[in-house]
């Protein structure tokens, strides 16, 4: 079973990064945004996968053309929204990405947002598993489309995986997700968690539960994550050590490799330990969202789940 994904990734942006490599300047043009760099690992895993999007302008014909090149398991369902697409500017000819220009694109007008929503709600219906990610600014959509759209795939019998902060977490978690997937710092920044201890991230992962998550997983930088799932299982996430090239992008594949195994017909504690496994090997590349399955498979054996004691 190799399992279909359907991931709701509203508002892509245009990377361009400035390289130098072997002492030549080098120009790189990719699709980018949370769902983008998601869909690439979901793919990686053996999933097919619906990316369903909003594009506009010469921009957004720049990115549909670019993401119809990322995979060939990857459904590009591309809604032509009125407004030019977001894009960001990078130059990491110093090794380190130092940022000359962003817009991450205008709100979404409720006509351009009505389409893509239809879009995914249909593509998650006929999905095993729909991931539903962030645009790079909140303002850009609405946030009860993602309540909404958590409930209406939820209420039809699909599965639905978040990877959220804000205003979007509150609302896809009302609406009913299967897993969330929240990074530590966007807890305390939401005001959910008071500091970074065990206890307070542990607490605010049952508040989520109580609000309408099954299952959470709390990504932790360079600490192991916590789940909480089951009948209130709390455990940390192994894995292991790797040199860091670059963190980002870590949690979005941790994301990715939990719908990936579910979709699969995995269970949780699979689905949690495969997630781990592909964002750590994600933080050993310069790609975000990209890493080889098989790296992956491999590093899934490696990775363990121990339960928390709690006091």
């Amino acid at each position: 079973m190799n399992g279909k994904v359907m991931v709701f990734a509203p508002a892509p942006v245009l990377t361009v990064t400035i390289e130098r490599q072997a002492g030549q300047e080098e120009l790189h043009v990719h699709a980018g945004g949370q769902g983008v760099w998601q869909a690439r690992m979901v793919a990686s895993l053996d999933c097919e996968v619906s990316l369903c999007v909003s594009v506009g302008g010469e921009i957004g014909q720049v990115l549909t053309d670019v993401i119809g090149r990322l995979d060939p398991s990857i459904t590009l369902h591309a809604v032509n929204r009125g407004e030019e697409s977001g894009w960001y500017v990078h130059d990491r000819r110093k090794g380190q990405r130092a940022e000359i220009a962003e817009h991450p694109g205008p709100p979404m007008t409720r006509h351009d947002l009505d389409e893509l929503y239809n879009t995914a709600l249909i593509e998650g219906l006929r999905a095993d598993v729909s991931i539903l990610s962030g645009p790079a600014d909140h303002a850009i959509v609405n946030a009860d489309a993602y309540r909404r759209l958590a409930a209406d795939l939820g209420a039809n019998g699909g599965t639905v995986v978040a990877d959220l902060s804000g205003d979007l977490l509150a609302a896809v978690v009302a609406g009913g997700v299967a897993v969330v997937k929240v990074s530590h710092e966007e807890l305390i920044d939401d005001g959910r968690a008071k500091d970074d201890s065990v206890p307070a991230l542990v607490d605010a992962a049952r508040q989520l539960r109580d609000e309408g998550a099954q299952a959470v997983l709390v990504s932790r930088a360079g600490d192991p994550a916590l789940a909480l799932f089951g009948d209130d299982r709390v455990a940390t996430v192994h894995v292991p050590k790797l040199q860091v090239v670059d963190h980002r992008g870590a949690g979005d594949s941790m994301s990715a490799g939990v719908a990936a195994v579910l979709a699969r017909g995995g269970d949780l504690e699979e689905a949690i330990r495969t997630g781990a496994a592909a964002g750590a090997l994600n933080v050993t590349r310069h790609g975000l969202g990209s890493g080889r399955g098989d790296a992956v498979r491999e590093l899934v054996g490696r990775t363990r789940l121990e339960p928390l004691e709690q006091s």
